[in-house]
Parts: structure tokens; C-alpha cells; sequence
């Protein structure tokens, strides 16, 4: 897999649209691959106990959290969205 060799993966907006099951197996094995060999960044709005809804089954779900929790630091950002707010005090003017 092309993606596998990369030192540094990010990904932004998982779970913005569901995946379809297959694309789901993917990237299951996309982070499988990565999994304590390469760094991997992952931006959501999706609280991780709705993973099992953007990837369709509960158990993958589940596995691709086990290996992406595992090492993970995860930073939680709670707040009005800073590109939102400018667009929004842009329009008040």
C-alpha cells in the first residue's frame, strides 16, 4: 500500500461522510500497516463512540480505534470553529 511508507500520515475530517464497508476494510488496513512503525495524525468532529456509524460495523470500528489509541495523544479542541468564526464576523460587518 502506497501510503504505508510515508513517516508521516495526516488525514483530516474522518468520518465528515460515511465509508463504505470496503473502504472501511482499507483503511482498517491502512492503520493496521502504520500501526507502531509510522506516525499517523487523524482530524474528526466524530466523538469516537460514534466510529461504529462512519465505518459500518462495530468491530472494525473498534480495531481501528484499538490501534490508533494505543500510542495516541489526542488533543480535544472545544470551541467555535476558527475559519466559522471569521466567515461569521465577516457577515456581521
Amino acid at each position: 500500500m502506497h501510503y504505508t511508507k510515508y513517516k508521516l500520515l495526516i488525514m483530516d475530517e474522518i468520518g465528515y461522510l460515511p465509508i463504505e464497508p470496503e473502504d472501511a476494510k482499507l483503511f482498517f488496513q491502512l492503520i493496521d500497516m502504520r500501526y507502531e512503525k509510522r506516525s499517523t495524525i487523524l482530524t474528526t468532529n466524530v466523538n469516537f463512540r460514534a466510529w461504529d456509524e462512519v465505518f459500518r460495523e462495530p468491530k472494525l470500528a473498534n480495531a481501528i480505534l484499538d490501534r490508533i489509541l494505543h500510542h495516541a495523544t489526542v488533543v480535544t479542541i472545544v470551541g467555535e470553529s476558527y475559519l466559522l468564526k471569521n466567515h461569521l464576523a465577516k457577515d456581521d460587518d
